[in-house]
């Protein structure tokens, strides 16, 4: 009987390491991946529509709303850690991140609620993007833990395609909504939290709460070593790990010379001279490629090792920067933009998140993943303050010239701090 037991659990290790093999994408990977889908729509229907909102219905002023619009898009990089911290204590990584996106969730009843009043519409903006910088982590943390090392750029790439689906999906909702609607901003403001609250009650129902068991690792990898108990981890604590800290190190490098996808965005509307009113689809070419992209990219990374399509996603966006200040222009110059944008996206994102998770133990993953997410957003947002500051100075030309020289020096200083042999095999947990 013992035998027997022991061969059918051996028989059964052998098919889940056959499946792991086969590259597999876990069950809490494509529920993560659904309740990232449901909770972008939501998200995305408001972001399409705050400046019609702010500018147009509410008669901010250009300051106003540049004060809001920085609020939106900087409040995340400071709660990320805590997110990360709270999720690594006694591995609540579901109840953080669903924290986060409920918090989210609620943030659109604030804007309800605010009227036209400033500081209402503010708070109503802080708690949402409060909520997503919450749960990035934690959210990143049960991908990785959920997935075997050997296809963790899959998994990643999965997630990614799953969420931009979302991102393609929340604009063209809102849009439409607007339509049926003359212009009614309350009814977009109610879609998005029944979609908002449609992502909670997903997470809650599909999410395993713990994964107390380490993913199946490939035959031959040695099975991680935990310390006996480590009740609370300490985030900053990581800099100490020489592969964490390079890892780290490379990508606060490339993110102080990344400037933004908006400015892109202008650049191109300055250079086409398009109608404004074509400007809010820009994003969605991007991220339609981004979405066709990010799983052949994951699983690339997989096989071949994860800093090569790194460094070959920030060598496509630097691409992007050199055909806008080339003679190119019409559609050559629109398409090529954004399509080497959308690679950019898709060969960094959920590859970077595969890159560091084998470097940083089980106990401190959401932590690591915090202060990696946290370093490349403070790392962009001085890169975006920069690179404004240059072309108000010295004009476009200039600035973009910069960019090119900044972006390609980052470039090179990433492939010196990165290891040269990929840990995506199982390295040091």
């Amino acid at each position: 009987m013992y035998l027997a037991t022991t061969d059918a659990v051996a028989k059964a290790s052998e098919q889940e390491q056959s499946g792991a093999r086969r590259g597999r994408v876990a069950g809490p990977v494509l529920a993560l991946g659904a309740v990232s889908l449901v909770t972008d729509i939501s998200s995305e229907m408001v972001t399409a529509v705050l400046p019609l909102y702010f500018v147009l219905q509410l008669g901010l002023s250009p300051l106003q709303f540049g004060f809001l619009d920085g609020l939106y898009n900087g409040v995340t990089a400071l709660v990320r850690l805590a997110g990360g911290y709270a999720a690594d204590r006694g591995g609540r990584h579901k109840l953080v991140a669903g924290g986060g996106y409920a918090l989210s969730a609620l943030s659109r009843l604030g804007l309800l609620l605010a009227g036209g009043g400033t500081a209402g519409i503010g708070a109503a903006l802080a708690a949402d993007r409060i909520g997503k910088g919450v749960r990035t982590a934690p959210r990143d943390a049960l991908i990785s833990l959920s997935s075997p090392p050997d296809v963790l750029g899959r998994a990643f790439g999965v997630h990614r395609a799953m969420d931009t689906t979302g991102a393609l999906l929340g604009p063209l909702a809102a849009f439409a909504l607007l339509w049926a609607t003359a212009d009614a901003y309350d009814a977009v403001f109610v879609v998005s939290f029944c979609f908002g609250l449609l992502g909670v009650l997903m997470l809650v129902a599909f999410v395993p709460g713990h994964l107390s068991q380490p993913a199946p690792r490939p035959p031959g990898v040695a099975t991680e070593r935990h310390a006996p108990a480590a009740p609370r981890p300490r985030a900053l604590g990581l800099l100490r790990v020489p592969a964490f800290r390079r890892v780290l190190l490379a990508a606060a490098l490339l993110g102080a010379a990344t400037i933004g996808d908006a400015f892109l965005y202008l650049l191109l509307q300055r250079r086409l001279d398009f109608a404004i009113s074509w400007f809010p689809l820009l994003p969605l070419g991007a991220a339609a490629v981004y979405l066709l992209l990010a799983v052949p990219a994951g699983r690339l990374a997989d096989r071949v090792g994860r800093r090569m399509p790194f460094l070959a996603g920030h060598i496509a966006l630097l691409g992007g920067y050199v055909l806008l200040l080339a003679p190119t222009d019409g559609w050559p110059l629109l398409v090529g933009v954004l399509l080497l944008l959308g690679v950019f996206y898709a060969a960094t994102d959920g590859v970077l998140m595969a890159l560091v998770a084998p470097v940083v133990a089980r106990e401190r993953r959401a932590s690591g993943m915090a202060v990696l997410q946290t370093g490349q957003a403070l790392a962009r947002l001085v890169a975006a303050a920069g690179f404004g500051a240059a072309w108000t100075l010295w004009g476009v030309e200039t600035a973009l010239t910069c960019a090119v020289v900044a972006l390609t020096v980052a470039v090179a200083g990433a492939a010196a701090l990165l290891p040269q042999s990929d840990t995506s095999s199982g390295g040091p947990s």
